[in-house]
């Protein structure tokens, strides 16, 4: 039974870290988009100079990444927490009952993927080439962070507890 108790508190950290991201991309949206603008724009490239395609920095475009970036967050945080809540109803049920409890918490891990591995390591570091600059490379360290430990996260909770 204590496992699912520890099970339940990695899918609320998930959870947390997904609406704490949102939210900060939220209460520092200028330093946010220029985050987003400076990556996009593919700004400071010097070890790899040429492209595979171009960058951009049309402020729409750049305003629809980041609000796909904080959706993406918040949606982590969201599904993890819906999960955790799913897991927690079901902590003394069957264990056939409470795997399936863990639809939610796989889907918020599964979104933290898609954000911090998806986004930012595959489109950010491989297209955009985000490693070439401090601020990027930062980001992307930030972003391997959370992809491998909710890497983790997701494939201990969806272990069966039989």
């Amino acid at each position: 039974m204590e496992i699912r108790y520890l099970k339940i508190l990695l899918v609320i950290f998930v959870s947390l870290i997904g609406l704490l991201n949102a939210t900060q991309n939220m209460v520092n949206l200028d330093a946010a988009y220029y985050f987003v603008a400076t990556v996009a724009g593919m700004e400071g490239h010097t070890f790899y100079p040429n492209h595979l395609g171009p960058g951009f920095q049309n402020s729409f475009l750049v305003w629809a990444v980041l609000a796909g970036i904080i959706l993406g967050e918040y949606l982590v945080g969201f599904l993890a927490a819906k999960g955790a809540w799913d897991m927690w109803q079901a902590r003394a049920e069957a264990p056939a009952k409470f795997q399936k409890a863990k639809k939610f918490a796989v889907l918020g891990c599964a979104m933290a993927l898609i954000v911090w591995y998806g986004l930012f390591t595959v489109i950010g570091g491989g297209y955009f080439q985000m490693w070439q600059t401090e601020l990027g490379l930062a980001s992307l360290e930030g972003a391997f962070q959370y992809a491998a430990t909710t890497g983790i996260v997701l494939l201990f909770i969806h272990m069966k507890d039989d």
